[in-house]
């Protein structure tokens, strides 16, 4: 008896000695430029909680609502608790380029996701290529003589000065100049209240020069509809190009208030944004960029749509 109980003792030993211990959980930071009123920024939180919930992993969660003091500050406190990983926007180009080399320095990955900026040395990017994606919208309203030499382009936005609007100006501007095509790029706020009352207003006093919009952040191009009702502006009226990752957009473009809307993989890049990361503390370093984005039109729309509303 005594010595079965031995044997049976002896395989429990060897079954705990084989079977791994479960991986420590470790604690990632996921911090955003956005705001947590802006829809598509839901869809970007919704992947960070759902790949904390996959992976077991802690994620802290930050928006910063432009403020690039803020977001510097969230940033380096994410250091100084030694964050197993960050993942963050870039808020303004060339704002976190020192920050990054400290990161480096500490040997904590630092991925970059949303809006890039290739002055900071990130571990990887995930997101669109902002500089690209202004060229498609202006060489969409080209192509299909939407606009032409001499004529104004409307281009609201969230934050002047942002890097995503000054990415997409750079790509639109390269389409436009040279064609004699004018622009103008106006504030709008992160307030959609806010956003609706100042574009109402903008086209309410120039309806008759502005010959196409092109939305340069989600919250002004999901808001076209409700400004083109209010001013009475007809779906089609006005040609609009713009961002794409909101009910509200892919609503617009079903129904011919929006033209064309791009589409970024909200969820799914703060998935891989955060999964890079995790690679990374792991010890593999990435070693590549992780590119998203399409651009779809009332035929496709449906797709995103289906994506968007969880069906």
């Amino acid at each position: 008896m005594l010595t079965r109980l031995r044997l049976v003792l002896y395989g429990l030993l060897v079954a705990l000695m084989v079977v791994p211990a479960a991986a420590q959980a470790k604690t990632f930071y996921w911090i955003s430029h956005g705001g947590p009123a802006d829809p598509v920024w839901t869809y970007f939180l919704a992947g960070a909680k759902q790949w904390a919930k996959d992976t077991g992993n802690t994620v802290n969660t930050s928006f910063h609502n432009g403020d690039v003091a803020s977001q510097q500050e969230a940033v380096r406190a994410a250091l100084s608790a030694k964050a197993d990983g960050i993942v963050t926007t870039s808020p303004d180009p060339g704002s976190l380029v020192e920050i990054v080399k400290e990161a480096r320095a500490a040997n904590i990955p630092i991925i970059n996701f949303n809006t890039p900026d290739p002055k900071a040395n990130f571990n990887a990017y995930v997101g669109g290529d902002n500089v690209t994606f202004g060229k498609h919208w202006a060489q969409y309203l080209v192509d299909k003589g939407l606009v032409k030499k001499g004529d104004f382009v409307w281009m609201p936005v969230e934050i002047p000065g942002a890097t995503y609007g000054v990415q997409e100006e750079e790509g639109i501007k390269s389409v436009f100049g040279p064609l004699g095509i004018t622009y103008e790029i106006t504030e709008a706020t992160l307030d959609q209240a806010e956003v609706i009352n100042r574009m109402v207003d903008y086209l309410t006093a120039n309806k008759a020069k502005v010959k196409a919009i092109i939305g340069l952040g989600d919250l002004v191009t999901g808001s076209i509809k409700r400004v083109f009702d209010q001013v009475g502006i007809k779906p089609g009226e006005i040609p609009v190009v713009g961002w794409g990752n909101s009910l509200d957009t892919t609503q617009e473009v079903l129904n011919g208030y929006v033209n064309a809307g791009q589409w970024q993989d909200p969820q799914a890049t703060s998935y891989v944004a955060l999964s890079l990361a995790n690679m990374a503390a792991s010890g593999i370093p990435p070693g590549f960029n992780v590119i998203t984005g399409a651009l779809y039109e009332k035929d496709t729309a449906g797709v995103y749509d289906k994506i968007l509303s969880g069906k």
